[in-house]
């Protein structure tokens, strides 16, 4: 620890700990010569973390100073380590001239580089978002803002309910979140990496309204369509003060601010989001989920939305055909590979106009920018294709002759990385320049006609001309000979064998060449800077290009990927219900080295639940997970893995599927299933698409029992919900004798030589038996195990016949039963009645009576 009487410490020190005390909760990086060094508290956290060298400089205030340092050549990489980890840091620079400063060199904060504000490029993953997100609550309703400063986009949406904020939080991911001191639900906050609790007055909604009108020039915030998000808008307004907090410079790219309304998109909850894989795996991982099978785009803005559409699908009907006529239009054209090849020449437009806004883009981000708008006509060539969106793309992608010819006249073809060392901008584009790089480039030819002149004045043939960092030009003789050396020439270093001298004529060449060169350096960036303020007036057109390019890429890719998977357009109807014939589970497909098994689904109001039963490994996840691919598919505007399908209205989709504890909230495996339940009993409608998966095995046989079949009924009788249920309780099949919209399905499979060949095709019907004893040995169970459980299995199905003989034959819900007053119990319940909450009453009546 160090104390905060800065008299104690070093005037370096003193700096240093002024500029640490403005920044307490970040990393420091202080540029002294050619290192950033980190000292103190900082210098231990950050030796841990990215695994530098802790060592020691001197002492202050009594003290060793902990210190630890990386090269200023090399810190990209150490910077894009800790802003994965969630850690923010504050860039401080040598702003002083080391030959005028008198004690230790001024110092500022250049940058300040968080997880949600990181706009540089090797600091990013080009394929992902990087949202900076900002949450307010007021009860049980929450205001999210979220700005990706990479691209200037800006959105506000209200969820109300913690379910709600989960889903949310699950779908953007934000790289950094603000949260007032004051919220009080930390535990909803768990899968955010970098938070930042910010004081409360930052989300005053009258400040923040300020704060957005400034931003967008605007007379208020009325022509945005976010008057009834007020809570939002707080949370917008303090997301906009930190970025400029840390940005320190204007944000010219942040032009629009855009309201999203959940009745817009098909709602994905986060475990729906998860379960399905559509971006991560099951296993956090990226390798076989939906993205990483049909992301084949020519461009990183095009991976980027189409990971947006994804996991925010749309259900505006005419913007979806209007998609589906665009890839019709490209494969009917065979367009798409020279699209794909011409596309591929596009950088990443978006993010470079991003840095030329923030004012930090590097020249080669000019030099992207300059060969991107050099396709653009080629682009548009391509684009005489005669469909509404196609149209529209064509229009919003245009062409920048003049911005073009602007960076072809001022930036060489290939600069180099950085501004530092100059080299960036091209000769003939500014004269001022172009002559005082000649003083420099004409040096070597001065120099040599110099000591042939002086070689012939003096006599001394070997006399040299030569040039150091440290002395400067000089004259050199050697020490024999140096006292042949005109009086005009003045001795400036001596040497063991020879003497140095300069000249009135070298010193005042050498005045010219050095200071020609330090001005030619600072007027090229002065030239660069002018450059970059140039192209902020075409900055909003080049945004609308930028996304109509990824607009037009994630296209071309449906389209490409639709030849090459098989994929059909999906017919969008306001009829309810599902049809899907010949569905297949696009990702499992690709894995497998057999043919998958298509399959078809067929929803409708009579068909509002598929019961499906069949062995454990037979295939029932897979067939309801592909069931909800598809639909999400038709809604994002994608061809669909089907023969045909003809898919209605759906509003949300939901699943309940594999079992799990949450032993960060003390929640059992049973606790997560029915809060999951729960949730999809109190949200889900008649337009949603519910998957359920083995509810109520983590609880006993009765339990479990009773609850699935409350939960089969409410779904049937009181939402009407289309829902695929899967089972091992063979009892639930006999529902559809109760409710008329309940059907059974089943995934066969077949014994053969004492083991089992699964079918995966789907029949109608409930399967005949489970089949687990043959599962278990395919897993490996030893057969002495396998061998016993037949043996009690063989018992228990004797004893079952027996039962039954004695007792009446019931029309239930239970095919084998001894408890008549429970069997009498259920089938006297009404479905008509029975509520939610009326689930667990139910359960301690069935227990009373069990």
């Amino acid at each position: 620890m160090h104390t905060t009487d800065l008299t104690q410490h070093t005037p370096m020190m003193q700096q240093y700990l002024r500029i640490k005390a403005q920044h307490k909760d970040m990393l420091v990086f202080y540029r002294m010569g050619d290192f950033y060094e980190l000292f103190f508290d900082d210098a231990k956290k950050a030796a841990k973390l990215i695994n530098i060298t802790l060592t020691h400089r001197g002492q202050s205030d009594g003290h060793p100073i902990p210190m630890a340092g990386v090269p200023y050549h090399a810190v990209e990489s150490y910077l894009a380590k800790l802003v994965k980890m969630g850690e923010s840091i504050v860039i401080c620079e040598q702003i002083g001239d080391p030959n005028e400063s008198k004690g230790p060199m001024e110092r500022k904060v250049m940058r300040i580089i968080t997880p949600g504000t990181v706009s540089d490029d090797a600091l990013l993953d080009d394929k992902q978002d990087n949202l900076l997100a900002a949450l307010f609550s007021n009860g049980q309703t929450f205001g999210i803002a979220t700005l990706d400063i990479t691209s200037g986009q800006f959105h506000v949406s209200q969820v109300i309910g913690d379910n709600a904020l989960l889903s949310e939080l699950e779908r953007i991911k934000p790289a950094e979140l603000l949260v007032s001191e004051t919220f009080e639900k930390q535990n909803l906050l768990q899968s955010v990496t970098s938070i930042k609790h910010r004081p409360l007055w930052d989300f005053e909604f009258e400040t923040a309204s300020r704060l957005l009108v400034q931003q967008f020039k605007t007379k208020d915030l009325s022509g945005f369509g976010c008057d009834d998000l007020t809570i939002a808008l707080s949370a917008a307004g303090c997301l906009l003060h930190y970025v400029k907090e840390t940005q320190r410079t204007a944000l010219p790219h942040i032009q629009d601010l855009r309201a999203d309304r959940h009745e817009d998109f098909v709602l994905l909850d986060g475990m729906t989001q998860r379960n399905l894989e559509l971006v991560t795996n099951l296993q956090g991982g990226t390798e076989y989920t939906l993205t990483s099978i049909l992301d084949n785009n020519a461009t990183t803005m095009g991976s980027r939305l189409l990971k947006r559409w994804i996991k925010q699908p749309l259900r505006d009907r005419n913007t979806l055909i209007d998609r589906q006529q665009a890839i019709t239009k490209i494969l009917e054209t065979y367009k798409h590979t020279e699209l794909y090849d011409t596309l591929h020449q596009v950088g990443d437009i978006e993010r470079i106009l991003a840095r030329i806004a923030l004012k930090s883009a590097r020249p080669r981000d000019l030099a992207g920018l300059r060969d991107s708008l050099g396709v653009l006509p080629a682009l548009q060539k391509l684009l005489q294709l005669d469909t509404p969106l196609l149209k529209t793309l064509s229009r919003d992608i245009s062409e920048f002759p003049e911005v073009y010819d602007l960076l072809m006249r001022a930036v060489i073809e290939t600069p180099p990385v950085v501004l530092r060392d100059g080299g960036v901008m091209a000769e003939g584009y500014d004269e001022t320049l172009d002559e005082l790089r000649n003083l420099s480039k004409n040096a070597g030819d001065f120099l040599v006609q110099l000591e042939e002149r002086e070689k012939k004045r003096t006599n001394i043939p070997t006399l040299k001309v030569g040039y150091n960092r440290i002395h400067g030009y000089y004259i050199e003789i050697s020490r024999v000979q140096s006292k042949l050396a005109p009086t005009d020439y003045i001795r400036r270093q001596t040497l063991k064998n020879a003497e140095r001298f300069i000249t009135p004529e070298l010193k005042e060449f050498e005045d010219q060449v050095l200071s020609s060169s330090a001005r030619a350096l600072a007027r090229e960036k002065a030239l660069y800077d002018e450059l970059l303020d140039k192209l902020l007036g075409d900055l909003n057109p080049l945004q609308i290009c930028a996304q109509a390019i990824a607009e037009l890429d994630v296209i071309n890719n449906f389209a490409e990927r639709a030849q090459t998977l098989n994929l059909n357009a999906p017919i969008l109807t306001d009829k309810p219900g599902i049809e899907i014939i010949g569905g297949r589970h696009l990702v499992i497909e690709q894995a497998l080295e057999n043919p998958f098994v298509p399959n078809d689904t067929i929803c409708n109001d009579t068909r509002r639940i598929l019961m499906i039963t069949g062995p454990n490994m037979g295939g029932k996840s897979t067939y309801m997970r592909q069931t909800a691919l598809i639909v999400l598919l038709a809604y994002t505007g994608s061809f669909v893995p089907a023969k045909s399908a003809i898919i209605g209205p759906i509003d949300r989709i939901f699943t309940r599927i594999g079992a799990s504890d949450d032993l960060a909230s003390g929640r059992s495996t049973f606790m997560v299933e029915m809060t999951e339940t729960a949730n999809i009993l109190h949200n889900a409608t008649e337009n949603s698409l519910v998957l359920l998966d083995e509810i109520g095995r983590g609880t006993s046989t009765f339990d479990g029992l009773s609850l699935a079949w409350a939960v089969a009924a409410y779904l049937s009788e009181k939402i009407k919900a289309f829902t695929l249920f899967a089972t091992h309780y063979f009892e639930l099949t006999v529902l559809p004798d109760t409710f008329s919209n309940i059907v059974n399905i089943h995934l066969d499979a077949i014994e053969h030589n004492d083991s089992i060949v699964f079918l995966h095709a789907v029949q109608e019907g409930s399967a005949n038996q489970s089949y687990g004893l043959q599962v278990a040995k395919l897993a490996g169970i030893p057969r002495d195990v396998i061998a016993q459980a037949k043996q009690k299995l063989l018992q228990l199905e004797n004893a079952s016949v027996v039962n039954q003989k004695t007792q009446p034959q019931q029309n239930d819900l239970f095919v084998v039963n001894e408890h008549n007053e429970l069997i009498e119990l259920l089938n006297n319940i009404k479905p008509d009645e029975l509520a939610p909450k009326d689930a667990l009453a139910l359960l301690y009546q069935l227990k009373e009576k069990i």
